[in-house]
């Protein structure tokens, strides 16, 4: 391949030198012709390089080039163009002809094999091959690289021996390999990188001590060392290196404890200790890092109090949560409150009183002091964090009053105050809280009535109010929030009608149960209650009688009492008689709209059949456009079969899918939903179409005409993820499961970086996760918010399912990215693992499946979360699954990684699974 490879340049050289072709000068002609050869052995799907001509006697003017003074090319940029090679060698020829090319950037495409041997090294500054598909070890020529000053070669599949980069590629002021296969330990030679600033190994299987030969970097800016398997003790000579602002070390299994000389560190600004093992005090000489904006402990063993100093910082970020952290909360000051914006102490042992302090704090935007010892009531004050918009104090000993002008702001999103001890009644003002996405307010002991200013919540998602003593009617208003999914009044004192429309007909008993008197909408006597005996009524004519009328008074009264119950049968069976007519009426009315929207479904693809056979423009309104090879026949759709119960295979928020003669899949769009321009239907469904993964949905065509949108795709035979999980059939395998996990991934990271702007899913979830006959992962219903019809209540959203929904989305101050995927993602892999819904209404509660691993890893029960139907399972994958589920699921954004490290990870983490295979089989 490599001869014919050869052999396909020099025939090009020919053709360039010909006569017939420009005679500029020999370099000029050398860079055109290297860059031509270049495209030609490359995949370009989206034609980006369109503007590379053979003709042209310079490449200066073509796209994502850059030319010195001297006209000669100093700069390639090629990022995210979804490029590939078109041979079996990982990178075309031609680069090498680039005798001055300083500046190489490949990252974010589908580039795959071993790692390039020929690079045009002679000049580059700069090279980054990051977010590909390499694999194997990277290639020793590239030490002939040697006046590199920036390497990016992250985000890929390699592995093996790196050390010759240390030594050979001594000018390196930026080195970044992280998420990759790399393991073993950080070998000494990395002292050579005299010059290095920033340091990026993380998410590796890098393993052993932490070198001290990283003592001799005294230009390092950044280390970041997060995520691989580094062990022994925290190392105390870290402070030797002064220049730091940023170490993350995170993920790995340090011990011992925090030295007090990190206070030398006087320019840095994050420091991310978390998920180690470290032990014993926080250090009050952290507080002597003047610069420093972001603390992160969590996950670890510290104990004894907070340091009143650490709260005396200018601090942007802290988390302390999940230690053994006791003692009392420090007040905050000025300096602090000027600054924070996150706040999480949730899992320790704190006690004592919410410091009013805190409420100087203007800037928080997520305050957790979930799962301590506190005793405090609520201080009004906490209505003046205008930038509040996650407030999580469950199960934490608050008790007192709920006010009202905790919805001062309007900014929350999500307010948790369950498995406290608060009273009173539910404040009015709650209906302030205008930005609400979840309301938590369960195992309390709140009185009085549901405010009927709740109806204003129209962003609520979820409603949890169970295990109080609320009493009273709920508002019919209630019916008509729109978002409203899940609630849960259980356990109450609540009594009269559900309200009729909204989410209440449909809610399940386990959420009703334990009140004085529910009952449906539909019933128009009063509610029968539950719990309230019936008064005992005696007849007055059996008081104070002889012996000898008793007994013909007893019969009397028998009689009159027989008549009654006949009276009240009587009316029972009216009331039963018309309520059956109500139903009957409204089943006939849903049938008959049923039959006349499939009527005109029907006759619309009657036309399908009768116009697609036609000759014509394949992208006519009233046709179908076929995306895929002439034999791929469309036109035979058989209407008759598919407009059936039987053919139906799925049904959303927005339309319904049905399975067609052959390998095809039909959705359809509910009326006035899907977008009613065809120039701007055909534009979007072709962007997606080209979305060619193997772990994406295939989209073969569409039909369109002004009343009927259809999309055509794959019919995948294997069912969804969520039927397989929760369908009752064979249980999937814990290979399986692994297997169907990394395929989702994979195919979400190329969503996300194959397209720019990225696709992003808005709504990942089980039933989105199609399998094969193979089992492999097809991520269905992707880019689908594209071809909808723009509407307020779909801005950025995308409608993400219970459970699924990342938080910011319900938050519109908070820019929605692709991370929402991986919140998405990250439940899914916690489904995956425990075999567990997102949510799960438990006999008397509504259980969230993050909070609830959240709750057995913290307890260190991880194993018991895993789902024992599949049989056997590996812990060393399950629990650091389980792990990466929490983290994909955080609250906040940034806290996520991407979908491209996801993938990195879920491989490292799948290294020893072909070994332990057969135990499977």
């Amino acid at each position: 391949m490599k001869t014919a490879s050869t052999f396909f340049f020099f025939l090009l050289l020919l053709f360039f030198s010909s006569p017939s072709s420009p005679s500029p000068t020999p370099l000029l002609n050398d860079q055109v012709l290297g860059l031509i050869v270049f495209k030609a052995g490359l995949h370009d799907p989206t034609s980006a390089l369109s503007s590379w001509s053979a003709d042209d006697a310079s490449p200066c003017s073509w796209a994502h080039i850059t030319c010195s003074y001297s006209a000669t090319v100093s700069s390639l940029s090629l990022s995210s163009l979804s490029l590939s090679s078109s041979s079996s060698s990982s990178l075309p020829p031609g680069l090498d002809l680039l005798h001055s090319l300083r500046s190489l950037s490949l990252s974010s495409n589908s580039f795959s094999g071993p790692f390039p041997s020929s690079l045009p090294c002679s000049s580059l500054r700069f090279l980054s091959l990051s977010s590909n598909l390499l694999s194997g070890p990277i290639h020793s020529s590239l030490s002939r690289c040697s006046f590199l000053l920036h390497l990016n070669l992250s985000s890929n599949h390699l592995s093996g021996d790196f050390s010759f980069i240390f030594s050979s590629l001594t000018r390196l002021r930026v080195l970044d390999l992280s998420f990759n296969s790399l393991s073993g330990p950080l070998p000494d030679s990395i002292a050579y990188l005299h010059n290095l600033k920033l340091l990026n190994l993380s998410g590796n299987q890098l393993s052993g001590r932490l070198p001290l030969s990283l003592t001799l970097l005294p230009h390092l800016i950044s280390l970041d060392l997060a995520r691989n398997q580094f062990s022994d003790e925290f190392p105390k000579w870290i402070s030797f290196l002064t220049a730091l602002r940023r170490v993350d070390l995170s993920g790995n299994r340090l011990a011992g404890t925090i030295p007090t000389n990190l206070s030398a560190l006087q320019n840095l600004s994050f420091l991310d200790l978390s998920f180690n093992s470290i032990t014993g005090d926080i250090p009050a000489s952290l507080a002597d890092c003047l610069n420093l904006t972001e603390l992160r402990l969590g996950g670890n063993a510290l104990s004894g109090n907070i340091p009143p100093a650490i709260f005396g910082m200018a601090l942007k970020v802290l988390d302390l949560a999940r230690n053994e952290l006791d003692g009392t909360i420090p007040p905050g000051s000025a300096k602090q409150g000027n600054v924070l914006q996150l706040l999480n102490l949730s899992g320790n042992r704190l006690v004592g009183e919410f410091p009013l302090e805190l409420a100087m704090f203007i800037h928080l935007q997520y305050l957790n002091l979930s799962y301590n010892e506190l005793h405090s009531n609520l201080p009004p004050a906490i209505g003046e964090l205008r930038n509040l918009s996650v407030l999580d104090l469950r199960s934490s000993g608050f008790y007192g009053m709920i006010h009202g002008n905790i919805c001062n702001s309007g900014s929350i999103t999500i307010l948790q105050l369950d498995g406290n001890s608060f009273s009173g009644q539910i404040p009015v003002d709650i209906g302030n809280c205008s930005n609400l996405h979840l309301l938590s307010l369960s195992h309390n002991k709140l009185t009085g009535s549901i405010p009927a200013t709740m109806a204003e919540l129209k962003k609520l998602e979820i409603l949890k109010l169970e295990f109080n003593s609320l009493s009273g009617e709920i508002p019919q208003q209630l019916g008509s929030l729109p978002n409203l999914v899940a609630v849960n009044i259980s356990n109450n004192r609540l009594i009269g009608r559900l309200p009729a429309a909204g989410v209440f007909p449909s809610l399940d008993q386990s959420a009703l149960r334990g009140n004085l008197g529910l009952c449906s909408p539909l019933v128009s006597e009063p509610c029968e209650m539950d719990e309230i005996p019936k008064p005992l009524v005696l007849d007055p004519n059996t008081i104070n009688k002889g012996k000898g009328n008793k007994r013909g008074h007893q019969a009397q009264a028998d009689g009159e009492a027989e008549s009654r119950h006949r009276r009240i049968l009587s009316l029972s069976a009216i009331i039963a008689i018309a309520a059956a007519f109500i139903i009957l009426v409204g089943v006939l009315v849903v049938t008959l709209l049923n039959i006349s929207a499939r009527k005109r479904l029907e006759n619309a693809l009657e036309s399908i059949c009768s116009t697609s056979s036609r000759s014509g423009n394949a992208a006519a309104i009233g046709k179908i456009v076929n995306f895929g090879p002439k034999s791929s026949d469309l036109s035979n759709l058989n209407t008759d079969s598919l407009l059936t119960k039987a053919t139906e295979i799925g049904r959303g928020a927005f339309g319904v899918v049905y399975r067609a003669a052959g390998p095809v899949a039909i959705r359809t769009f509910f009326p006035n939903c899907a977008l009613q321009n065809h120039d701007d239907f055909d534009r979007e469904v072709r962007a997606l179409a080209k979305a060619s993964h193997p772990n994406l949905l295939a989209i073969k065509g569409y039909y369109f005409t002004p009343h009927i949108q259809l999309l055509i795709t794959d019919f995948v035979a294997g069912g969804s993820l969520h039927s397989r999980l929760h369908g009752g059939g064979l249980p999937l395998s814990w290979p399986e499961r692994f297997h169907i996990a990394l395929g989702t991934a994979r195919g979400l990271a190329h969503l996300h970086r194959a397209f720019s702007p990225p696709v992003i899913h808005y709504n990942v979830k089980p039933s989105n996760i199609l399998l094969d006959a193979g089992g492999e992962a097809k991520v269905a219903d992707f880019g689908l918010i594209r071809l909808l019809r723009p509407r307020p209540d779909r801005q950025g959203a995308g409608r993400s399912a219970l459970g699924y929904a990342a938080p910011e989305l319900s938050c519109g101050s908070l820019r929605v990215s692709e991370k929402c995927d991986v919140y998405g993602f990250g439940v899914m892999l916690l489904e995956l693992v425990t075999g567990k819904k997102a949510v799960e209404v438990r006999e008397d509660e509504m259980v969230m499946l993050v909070d609830e691993v959240m709750a057995v890893l913290e307890r260190g029960e991880a194993e018991e979360c895993v789902d024992r139907k599949m049989g056997g399972f590996v812990e060393e994958e399950a629990v650091p699954l389980l792990k990466l589920g929490l983290v994909c699921a955080s609250q906040i954004p940034s806290s996520r990684p991407t979908m491209a490290e996801v993938v990195q990870i879920l491989e490292v983490i799948k290294a020893p699974v072909i070994e332990r295979m057969a135990a499977f089989s």
